[in-house]
């Protein structure tokens, strides 16, 4: 079996497809925060292979999205594939005097559920 290259593996269409929903996903749910609040719904991403997580994910790590809005793409990606989390909203343990609130999804960061006391969740929608 011949390896891949690097940039063979960046144009697999899959990943293209994730790294193109993600994108677009960011972007709407910036907007959707903005307006409609914690009633905001990410796009249902397409039918994708695992291996499309490599562009969503790459995407997520270039735009710079806020913290809900990456865990909000990120819940609304693990949830296409079979997995379902909820996104949890927190504060550090010393209050809101001692930083802003964090959002992570839930299982994914180990040291946010360490250092944030857990305010809210968000269930993946169904």
């Amino acid at each position: 079996m011949k390896l891949l290259t690097r940039s063979a593996r960046r144009l697999n269409p899959a990943v293209l497809r994730g790294a193109l929903w993600a994108a677009i996903a960011a972007r709407l749910i910036r907007y959707r925060l903005k307006r409609h609040g914690l009633k905001a719904r990410v796009p249902r991403p397409p039918r994708l292979r695992p291996e499309a997580a490599r562009g969503v994910m790459g995407v997520l790590r270039r735009l710079d999205p806020t913290c809900l809005e990456r865990a909000l793409v990120e819940q609304a990606w693990l949830a296409s594939q079979g997995i379902k989390r909820d996104v949890i909203i927190g504060v550090l343990r010393d209050g809101f005097e001692s930083g802003p609130a964090h959002a992570w999804v839930d299982g994914t960061s180990f040291a946010s559920e360490a250092t944030y006391v857990e305010l809210h969740r968000l269930p993946p929608r169904p």
